[in-house]
């Protein structure tokens, strides 16, 4: 896995091990630091209070656990525990360190069971590891992957326990110290226990693949670290220079990395299987942002669309490329398939341009319900002042004076959050794009929205907008709930330890009903729920590259079509 871009920038170098640990006082002053963080920027706050049961701010038996911790390690643990205790997938606490091990192959949930989807040729060669993707892990070191699955659970929140699960299986052969702070605690190889497609159980002795140097202790220190870090919040290049200062408001993508995924954040589908008679447009370039092409099913001519993320290199080109390809649909096809399956998310205001593009009516955007601190009074004042330096259009500083006006109420008012702001626009109202006539010019034909539990974040508020509105059917397995934007802070100084917190809470039309929690207008933990389950994460299909899924999928659009159209 990756570690995150955030801390790849500020961690500069491994910190190498001391020869003690910290002292209690100083794991003390760590952890209410760290649980400062979250009770002055935490968005969600009230939500998983009375929906989830936990209350961030009872710190007394952290505090505990935190003083009693026998070394640096068990600190860590419980600094990531508090942290896994939100629930929430954009929230994780980061350990300053590059270690990560590997066994060399990749597994994921299939069926409901713990499967190999990737193998590293070069690292286990065919003829003295025989296994094959399809096959099934059972155990490692004697230990049953369901075991492995409930340890690794608190490494690996993902806001829904799907999510969250496959994440915890992901780990069982790839671990990174980032988050895991035993992760160097193994041994030089593993004994893994496969069983193959014909039922046959064999035994393999496995090195691990060791990168970086492990973090073993931290020490006590005289002073806090040598440089200060602020709260890194992501920008935006295209964004304009008054609003860069709000960046970290638009910054909807889930902090965790999550490579050992198959699929996560690519240009191409995750099946290779393509639908029969299937015509390719874009993704053969370096250039092309997306994967397009047409496909005939019941008669009818489909567009197929992929959406990889929603934070390319250029929005500007995005947005263009995306132009052309839905002019190109309006003209040449019955209906539309787009495809945010393993979406991390990105720029909230890019998913809310794409939707500008296949709603073809005014909508309600996405709300966004802000944590009112004095930082972000600050930024919304710095960012009235350039919009009116640079001479921006009336419109854009009122909208800015009026969030600032939203904010500050919120902060002097004491009440937490602010209420469902417009960030990406003057209105929650968004009009959707127009021709050089001024005519409406979204796809405005029979839609699909492909969804699963790795679309989060802006892959969460995407299908959102669509689904809100009535505009198409949602099609896959529930979304992450990743609902809010996200920075990361500097979280403890001692341990130089930083946390992701989530800003705000996207705040949808209407409140939503969810098995096990409360109705509420929010993305957070609810993510979105299909109109239409369509689940990819069979073995069938893993071994089939998704014929079956694609299959069911062409189907299901055509059928879509077709009630369509008896309703016209």
């Amino acid at each position: 896995m990756r570690i995150p871009i955030a801390f790849a920038v500020l961690a500069a170098a491994t910190i190498l091990p001391v020869s003690a640990q910290m002292t209690r006082e100083q794991k003390l002053a760590d952890f209410q630091q760290l649980a400062a963080v979250y009770a002055k920027n935490y968005a969600p706050y009230e939500w998983k209070r009375d929906a989830l049961g936990f209350d961030l701010y009872q710190i007394g038996p952290w505090l505990e656990r935190a003083a009693r911790s026998k070394d640096d390690l068990e600190f860590y643990e419980v600094c990531t525990e508090y942290v896994a205790s939100l629930n929430d997938a954009h929230d994780v606490f980061v350990l300053p360190s590059r270690f990560s091990a590997s066994l060399g192959f990749w597994v994921d949930l299939y069926d409901g069971r713990v499967v190999i989807d990737q193998i590293s040729r070069p690292t286990l060669p065919l003829e003295d590891y025989p296994f094959r993707t399809g096959d099934e892990l059972v155990s490692l070191d004697g230990k049953p992957v369901e075991e492995w699955i409930r340890a690794n659970w608190k490494y690996s929140i993902s806001a829904n326990d799907r999510s969250t699960r496959r994440q915890a299986a992901a780990l069982i052969t790839d671990r990174p110290q980032v988050y895991i702070p035993r992760a160097h605690e193994i041994g030089e190889s593993a004994s893994v226990v496969i069983r193959r497609q014909s039922g046959d159980e064999e035994t393999y002795t496995i090195p691990w693949q060791k990168r970086g140097t492990p973090i073993t202790v931290v020490g006590p220190i005289a002073s806090p670290k040598a440089a200060s870090r602020k709260a890194a919040r992501a920008g935006d290049s295209d964004l304009p220079a008054y609003l860069q200062p709000l960046a970290g408001l638009y910054n909807l993508r889930r902090t965790r990395a999550t490579d050992a995924t198959l699929g996560i954040g690519s240009r191409s589908p995750v099946f290779t299987a393509r639908p029969q008679g299937f015509t390719q447009r874009l993704g053969r370039l370096s250039s092309d942002t997306f994967y397009s092409g047409t496909f005939t099913a019941g008669g009818f001519r489909i567009g197929y669309l992929r959406i990889p993320d929603y934070g390319p290199p250029s929005q500007a080109l995005a947005l263009q490329q995306f132009d052309t390809e839905i002019a190109y649909f309006k003209e040449n096809t019955d209906g539309l398939i787009l495809d945010q399956m393993r979406n991390p998310g990105g720029s909230g205001c890019y998913a809310q341009a794409l939707a500008a593009r296949v709603i073809a009516e005014p909508f309600r955007g996405m709300g966004f319900e802000i944590r009112a601190t004095a930082n972000w009074l600050a930024a919304f004042a710095e960012s009235v002042a350039l919009a009116k330096e640079q001479k921006a259009d009336k419109s854009i500083i009122d909208m800015l004076e009026a969030r600032y006006k939203d904010v500050e109420s919120a902060y002097l008012a004491n009440r937490g959050r602010t209420g469902p702001l417009a960030l990406c626009g003057i209105s929650l109202e968004v009009e959707p794009v127009k021709d050089r006539s001024g005519r409406y010019a979204a796809y405005d034909k029979p839609l699909m929205v492909l969804v699963d539990e790795f679309s989060a974040s802006a892959g969460d508020m995407f299908p959102a907008l669509i689904q809100d509105h009535g505009r198409g059917l949602i099609a896959g397995v529930r979304t992450m709930g990743a609902g809010g934007s996200v920075a990361y802070f500097d979280a403890t100084s001692y341990s130089e330890g930083m946390a992701s917190v989530t800003l705000s809470l996207m705040n949808r039309k209407w409140p939503i009903d969810s098995e096990g929690l409360p109705a509420a207008p929010y993305l957070e933990n609810i993510g979105v729920k299909p109109d239409l389950d369509l689940d990819y994460m069979t073995r069938d299909n893993l071994k089939s590259g998704g014929k079956a899924f694609v299959d069911a999928l062409a189907a299901a659009m055509a059928e879509h079509i077709e009630a369509r159209r008896a309703l016209q």
